[in-house]
C-alpha cells in the first residue's frame, strides 16, 4: 500500500514537472511572440507611412520630398521619427514621446475635422521647435564640420558649438527647412532686394517722385520720397493733455505703468501705419553698404550731409519678411540702430524732421483721445487668454480683432495694414501686429520721475528701448495702450553668429517694427 502511494506520488511530481516546463515554454514562446509583436508594431507605426495617416497636411509628403532630408548628395533618406522623436539609443525618451504624440495625433484625427488645421501657423518656427528634438539633429549631423563646408557655416557652427547649452541654441533656428522645403524660406545671406526689378528691362522713372510733399498747414498730408515711386500718409496729431499709464483698477495692470501722470504734448505728424517693407527696402536699395558707420557720425562730420553719406544696412541672413510678403505689411526684424538710421535717411530725402516717436507721443497717439485700455469698447479680461476660466469658456473676439492683429487672428504672422480699421485720430495697427520702437530708454520708474505733470517727455538714459504696442503674437492683456516693454538686445541676437553681431538685423524677434513721426515746422502755427 505504502509502495503505491509512493509510485503515485512520484509519477505526479513528474507530471507537474512536464507541465511546468510545458508551461514555461509555452510562456517563453507567447513573451517572445509578444516583444516580437510589439516591435513589428512599433516599427509600423514609426513609418512615414503609418505618420500620414494622421497628418493630413496637404503638402507635408511633397515638402519633405523636396527637402535636403530627402533630395542630397550622399543619397541619404531622413524619415518622420528621425526628426520628430528623441534618438532610439534614449529608449525612454523615445517611447514616451512616441505615444504622448501617438495619441495626441490619433485623438485629432478622429475627432477634428483638418480644414479647421491652420497649416500656415504650424509651419513657423515658435511651432516646429516643439517637435524637433535637438538632439534628433546632432544625432545624424555628428560632423559640424564636413568636408566643402562654406567659411559663413564654419563660423555659425563654431558658434554653436560654443554656446549650445549657454544659449539653448537650436539647429532648427537656422535650417527650418531642412525637413520640410519652403521656397520661402532661405539661410544665406541675403542677395538682390525682394521687389526689385531684376529682368533687364529699363525702369520708368517718369513715375518717380521729383519732390517731396509741401507742408503749407497742420493738417494730413501723403510724403512723397524723392527718386522712388514711394509715399506713404502722415496723419496730424494736435497737441494737447492727457492721462499717461494706468491704475492699479485696470485689469492686467502692471508696477511700471504708474504712477498716472499728466503729459501736455506739443502737436506733431505721425504715419498712419508702420514702416513698410515697400519704404524699408527703398532706404536699403539707395543705403546698402558693408560699412558700419553710424549716423551719428556722419551729422558730426557734415553739418549738411546728403543721402550717399548714410551707411545703412549690411546684407541680412535669409528673407527679414520670412516668406509672408513684403509691399504693405510691417518691416520686420531691423535694429533700434537700423529704425534710427532709416529715420535720419528719410530727413535728408524729403527735407523734414522725421525720427521716431517718444513713448508719450505714442501712447497719446494710440489712445486717440480716450482713457480705456483700448481705443475701442472692450475690457480686457473678455478677450485675454490669461485666468483659470480661459480653461473652460473660449475669450471674446468680436470687437478687438476688427482692430487689432494678435495672436487670435494673426495666423501668426504678419498683417496688412487693410486687415484693421482705424482708431479715432486715423491710425492703424497701433496695438498688435508689430512692437514698435519708441525714441526712449526704458526705466521702469519713469513714471514716478519728474514730477505729476510734464511736458514732451523723453528718458535718455537706461541699457534698453522702450517698444510699444505688443505684435501678432500677443495676447490681449498685453495690448492694452498703458502697456510698456523694451527691447531684449542680447536675447534677440541669440543666434546671431557673426563676430561682431550685426547692428542692423535681429535674429530671434520677428515682431518688432516701427513708425515715424514728423515734427511740424514752427511756421505752421500748430496747436
Amino acid at each position: 500500500m505504502v509502495r503505491n502511494n509512493s509510485n503515485r506520488y512520484a509519477s505526479g511530481k513528474k507530471k507537474s514537472g512536464k507541465i511546468k516546463i510545458l508551461l514555461f515554454f509555452t510562456g517563453l514562446f507567447l513573451g517572445a511572440a509578444g516583444v516580437v509583436g510589439v516591435y513589428q508594431t512599433s516599427v509600423y507605426f514609426s513609418s512615414d507611412r503609418s505618420c500620414m495617416m494622421c497628418h493630413v497636411h496637404p503638402h507635408v509628403e511633397t515638402s519633405w520630398k523636396l527637402s535636403k532630408h530627402v533630395n542630397n548628395k550622399s543619397g541619404t533618406k531622413v524619415h518622420c521619427v528621425d526628426c520628430h522623436l528623441p534618438p532610439q539609443h534614449n529608449t525612454w525618451a523615445h517611447y514616451t514621446a512616441k505615444a504622448k504624440l501617438g495619441i495626441k495625433d490619433a485623438w485629432g484625427w478622429l475627432v477634428k475635422d483638418s480644414a479647421d488645421f491652420d497649416w500656415e501657423k504650424a509651419s513657423e518656427l515658435e511651432h516646429a521647435v516643439k517637435y524637433i528634438p535637438n538632439e534628433s539633429c546632432k544625432e545624424c549631423h555628428q560632423n559640424l564640420f564636413p568636408e566643402g563646408i562654406t567659411s559663413d557655416a564654419v563660423t555659425a557652427h563654431l558658434y554653436y558649438e560654443e554656446n549650445e547649452k549657454k544659449l539653448d541654441l537650436q539647429c532648427i533656428s537656422c535650417h527650418l527647412d531642412a525637413g520640410h522645403y519652403n521656397p520661402n524660406y532661405t539661410h544665406g545671406k541675403m542677395t538682390g532686394i525682394p521687389g526689385l526689378n531684376t529682368s533687364g528691362a529699363a525702369t520708368d522713372t517718369s513715375l518717380f517722385f521729383k519732390e517731396p510733399a509741401r507742408i503749407t498747414e497742420f493738417a494730413d498730408f501723403t510724403e512723397q520720397i524723392p527718386g522712388s515711386a514711394i509715399a506713404f500718409k502722415m496723419v496730424a496729431v494736435p497737441g494737447g493733455s492727457f492721462q499717461m499709464g494706468s491704475t492699479e483698477k485696470e485689469s492686467f495692470h502692471k508696477p511700471d505703468e504708474s504712477p498716472l501722470r499728466t503729459v501736455t504734448l506739443s502737436p506733431f505728424f505721425m504715419a498712419e501705419i508702420e514702416t513698410t517693407w515697400d519704404q524699408y527696402w527703398a532706404f536699403y536699395a539707395n543705403t546698402m553698404s558693408e560699412g558700419r558707420t553710424p549716423p551719428e557720425t556722419v551729422y558730426a562730420n557734415n553739418s549738411n550731409p546728403n543721402t550717399d553719406a548714410i551707411s545703412g544696412p549690411t546684407p541680412p541672413f535669409g528673407f527679414p519678411d520670412q516668406g509672408w510678403g513684403g509691399g504693405s505689411r510691417p518691416a520686420i526684424t531691423m535694429t533700434h540702430y537700423a529704425a534710427e538710421t532709416f529715420c535720419q535717411w528719410l530727413s535728408l530725402k524729403t527735407g523734414k524732421k522725421y525720427r521716431l516717436p517718444t513713448e508719450a507721443e505714442w501712447e497719446y497717439a494710440a489712445r486717440g483721445g480716450t482713457q480705456t485700455p483700448y481705443f475701442f469698447d472692450g475690457d480686457p479680461t473678455r478677450f485675454s487668454d490669461k485666468g483659470f476660466w480661459r480653461k473652460f469658456f473660449e475669450a471674446k473676439t468680436d470687437s478687438i480683432s476688427a482692430y487689432v492683429i494678435y495672436a487670435k487672428n494673426s495666423r501668426n504672422k504678419t498683417q496688412e495694414p487693410s486687415m484693421v480699421k482705424a482708431n479715432p485720430l486715423g491710425l492703424k495697427n497701433m496695438l498688435g501686429n508689430v512692437m514698435e520702437y519708441c525714441a526712449d530708454k526704458y526705466d521702469p520708474e519713469a513714471y514716478r520721475k519728474g514730477g505729476e505733470n510734464v511736458t514732451d517727455p523723453l528718458v535718455t538714459e537706461g541699457g534698453e528701448w522702450v517698444v510699444r504696442g505688443g505684435n501678432y503674437t500677443s495676447d490681449a492683456a498685453d495690448l492694452r495702450a498703458a502697456t510698456r516693454s523694451y527691447t531684449q538686445h542680447e536675447s534677440w541676437l541669440r543666434t546671431d553668429p557673426q563676430q561682431p553681431k550685426s547692428i542692423w538685423w535681429y535674429s530671434d524677434i520677428r515682431g518688432i517694427g516701427f513708425r515715424v513721426v514728423c515734427e511740424p515746422d514752427a511756421s505752421l502755427g500748430a496747436k
